[in-house]
C-alpha cells in the first residue's frame, strides 16, 4: 500500500466513515453530509482513493435471497508451524470459493474461516476434503452460524481515531 501523503483529518474521517455504510452516495451528499463543497470533496475521495483508504467498492448482497446457503466459521490448527506450512495451507485455501474469508490468528489456533455452502452436506464434504488433502491439518472444529447476531457496519473510524496520534 502506497504510503499515505498526510494525516487523515476529522473531515477526512467523516468522509471515508459515510462512503463505508453509503457507498454509492452521490459527490453532492456527501459533500453536504461532512460539510464541504462538491469540488473539495470530490479532491479528498480521490486523494484518498489514490492513498490505499479505500481500496474497492463492493455491494452488500442479501445471500439469503440468492440462494440456499449455510454460514460456518471453523478454527483450524495446523499440525507444524514452519512459514513452509502456513504457506502450503493459504495456497491450498486461496483458490477454494467457499471459503469467504481467512484469517491468520494467535491464540488456541492458528486460521479462522468463514465458509459460505449450499448445504451442510456440500460443507461436511468440502471440510473433509481439507482434512484429507495432506495440507498439515492437525484439528477442525465447526461452527454453523445459527444467524447473524450483528452483521459488519463498517469500523468504528471515530473512536478509534480518538485513540490514535496519527490522525490530526
Amino acid at each position: 500500500m502506497p504510503k499515505p501523503p498526510r494525516k487523515l483529518d476529522r473531515i477526512d474521517l467523516k468522509i471515508l466513515a459515510t462512503m463505508q455504510t453509503q457507498g454509492r452516495i452521490t459527490n453532492l451528499k456527501l459533500a453536504e453530509a461532512v460539510g464541504l463543497s462538491p469540488s473539495p470533496c470530490l479532491e479528498r475521495v480521490k486523494r484518498l482513493e489514490a492513498a490505499g483508504y479505500i481500496k474497492r467498492y463492493i455491494a452488500d448482497l442479501d445471500l439469503d435471497l440468492l440462494a440456499r446457503n449455510v454460514m460456518v466459521f471453523a478454527e483450524v490448527t495446523l499440525n507444524n508451524h514452519t512459514g513452509e506450512d502456513y504457506d502450503r495451507f493459504e495456497r491450498s485455501i486461496a483458490d477454494l470459493p467457499e471459503v469467504v474469508e481467512a484469517w491468520s490468528v494467535g491464540g488456541g489456533y492458528d486460521y479462522l474461516l468463514k465458509f459460505v455452502c449450499s448445504d451442510i452436506k456440500d460443507y461436511q464434504a468440502l471440510s473433509e476434503s481439507l482434512l484429507n488433502a495432506s495440507i498439515g491439518i492437525d484439528k477442525f472444529f465447526s461452527y454453523v452460524v445459527i444467524k447473524p447476531a450483528k452483521p459488519f457496519g463498517g469500523f468504528p473510524l471515530t473512536h478509534l481515531a480518538e485513540q490514535d496520534d496519527t490522525v490530526d
